[in-house]
C-alpha cells in the first residue's frame, strides 16, 4: 500500500512505543518519516528505512519551545515541508491534587498539551500554502473522561481535544484536516511497570495483575496495539479521511462506552 508515497510525517515521540507504531505503519503506507525522542535513534531509523522510506531523527525536547521551533525547522526543510503532523509525546506524573508538585504540573502540560500547539502553529502554515495536510493529536481516554491522581495528565488530554476540534474549524474548509486519537490501555513499558508493580504489592501473578488492570477500565480485556493505533492514523491521512474533522476518536476496548 503506497497510500502516501510521497508525503513526509513528522511524530514526536517516536522512537519507542506508540510513536514509533504509528510511524512504521505510516511508512508502511509510503510516507517518509521524521522521527523525534530520547529512545533509540538507531534501531528505529533502521526499523523505518527498512520500509523502503527516507527516515530521520531529531531529538528536540519538546518541554522547550525553542527546540521545538528548531525541530520543525529541521523537518520543514528536508523536502517539500511537512505534509502529515502526529503530535504523540507525552509524560505522566500520578499523584492527588494537593500534593502535586507544581513543577511536573508545568512540565507535564508543557510537553502533552503546549507542545502540540507549538508544532501546530508552526506546520500548519506549510500546510495551507500546500493545499494539503493531515494533524493527528494522540490525546487519550483521559482526554474524555477522568481518573483520580492523574490531574495535569487529564487536564492536558482535555486541552488537546479541545485544541483539535478549533483548529479542525479553523481549517474545515481546507485541504487540511486535524483530529485526535483517543487511546486506552496500550502494553507500553510504562503500563507493564505498573503491572510488575501490581503482580508484586498483591501476590500475584503477571497475568493476574494484567488481566485485573483491564477488567478497572477496559471492558474488551485486551489491549490496544501500537499498531492499531498506526493503521487509523493511516486512514486519517487517506482519501477515505478527508471529511473526518475534529474527531476524538477512542480506540479504548470500550472504555468510555461505559
Amino acid at each position: 500500500m503506497t497510500t502516501l508515497a510521497g508525503k513526509t510525517a513528522l511524530v514526536t515521540g517516536s522512537t519507542s512505543g506508540i510513536g514509533l507504531g504509528i510511524a512504521t505503519e505510516l511508512a508502511r503506507a509510503g510516507a517518509d518519516i521524521v522521527l523525534n525522542g530520547f529512545g533509540d535513534a538507531e534501531h528505529a531509523l533502521a526499523q523505518i528505512r527498512a520500509l523502503g522510506v527516507q527516515a530521520w531523527h531529531h531529538g528536540a525536547d519538546l518541554s522547550r519551545p525553542d527546540d521545538t521551533a528548531e525541530m520543525c525547522r529541521f523537518a520543514e526543510g528536508l523536502k517539500d515541508g511537512v505534509d502529515i503532523l502526529v503530535n504523540n509525546a507525552g509524560i505522566q506524573h500520578v499523584s492527588p491534587v494537593e500534593s502535586f508538585p507544581p513543577e511536573q504540573w508545568d512540565k507535564v502540560l508543557a510537553i502533552n498539551l503546549s507542545a502540540v500547539f507549538h508544532t501546530t502553529r508552526l506546520l500548519l502554515p506549510g500546510m495551507r500554502t500546500r493545499s494539503w495536510g493531515r494533524i493527528v493529536n494522540i490525546a487519550s481516554t483521559h482526554g474524555l473522561v477522568a481518573s483520580a491522581g492523574k490531574s495535569a495528565y487529564v487536564a492536558a488530554k482535555h486541552g488537546v481535544v479541545g485544541l483539535t476540534k478549533s483548529v479542525a474549524l479553523e481549517t474545515a474548509a481546507s485541504g487540511v484536516t486535524c483530529n485526535a486519537i483517543c487511546p486506552g490501555w496500550v502494553l507500553t513499558p510504562l503500563v507493564a511497570q505498573q503491572i510488575v508493580k501490581r503482580a508484586e504489592e498483591q501476590g500475584i501473578s503477571h497475568q493476574a495483575a494484567q488481566a485485573a488492570l483491564l477488567a478497572e477500565k477496559q471492558p474488551s480485556g485486551q489491549f490496544v496495539t501500537p499498531q492499531q493505533l498506526g493503521a487509523l492514523a493511516v486512514f486519517l491521512c487517506s482519501p477515505a479521511g478527508d471529511e473526518v474533522r475534529g474527531a476524538a476518536w477512542a480506540m479504548d476496548g470500550g472504555w468510555t462506552a461505559q
